[in-house]
């Protein structure tokens, strides 16, 4: 497993986790899309990687604050991660 590899699992991991925790609606379906993204991500290399990544830091971007603690915990650590590999990778936002 590379380092990419392990950041996208993190990712997703964090992402699927909000899954079952009580989060508003809005904010769900932008985690749910980001969930999606970052399961295709998994499969996906080179100039595909760069998209899905820029992809997801748009839609965590778009997720605000979220009330539940560890929801919360879940969705900035997505965030760092994400923004760990975009920098990684020189992926800019895709929005």
């Amino acid at each position: 497993m590379t380092g990419n590899d392990a950041r996208i699992e993190e990712i997703h991991a964090h992402l699927q986790a909000t899954a079952t925790l009580p989060v508003e609606t809005r904010a769900s379906q932008w985690l749910g899309e980001a969930e999606a993204i970052a399961a295709d991500a998994r499969h996906c290399e080179g100039a595909a990687l760069e998209k899905r990544v820029g992809q997801l830091q748009h839609l965590l971007s778009n997720v605000g604050d979220v009330e539940h603690e560890e929801a919360r915990a879940h969705v900035e650590a997505a965030r760092e991660a994400t923004e760990t590999l975009a920098s990684e990778l020189g992926v800019t936002d895709s929005s």
